[in-house]
C-alpha cells in the first residue's frame, strides 16, 4: 500500500516538473536574452575580463625597472606597462578567476611585495 502511495506522489511530481522544465527552455531562447549575451561579448572583446596582478605603482624609471625584474624571474608570464597620469602601473597575468589570480599572487608576493589582484578593464 505504501509503496503504491510512493508511486503516485513520484509520477504526480514528475508530471508537475515537466511543464516547468519546458517553460524555462522557452524563457531562455527569447530574442532579449541572446541581445544581452551578444551585448556581454562584445563588451568583453573590446574591455576585456578577468584579473590581473598588479605588481607596482609608482614613476617610470622604478616601473621600468620592475618590469624588467619579473620578466627576468617569470619569464613565461605576460607584462604590461600601464600609463595613468601621473603614476605607471606594471600588471601581469590574464587569470579568468580572481580565485587562480590570487593563487597565483601568493608566488609574486614572495618576490613582489606590493602586489594587488585587479579586474581587468575597470
Amino acid at each position: 500500500m505504501k509503496n503504491r502511495l510512493f508511486f503516485k506522489i513520484f509520477i504526480l511530481i514528475a508530471f508537475a516538473i515537466a511543464p516547468i522544465a519546458s517553460a524555462q527552455d522557452a524563457e531562455n531562447n527569447k530574442k532579449e536574452i541572446s541581445n544581452l549575451l551578444e551585448k556581454k561579448r562584445s563588451y568583453n572583446i573590446s574591455k576585456g575580463y578577468g584579473y590581473c596582478i598588479q605588481i607596482y605603482y609608482g614613476n617610470e624609471i622604478t616601473a621600468k625597472k620592475t618590469d624588467t625584474q619579473f620578466s627576468v624571474l617569470f619569464p613565461k608570464v605576460p607584462t604590461a606597462l600601464v600609463y595613468n597620469n601621473p603614476e605607471w602601473k606594471v600588471q601581469v597575468g590574464h587569470y579568468k578567476t580572481k580565485l587562480e589570480a590570487d593563487r597565483v599572487n601568493l608566488i609574486f608576493r614572495e618576490k613582489f611585495a606590493a602586489t594587488i589582484v585587479v579586474p581587468i578593464g575597470k
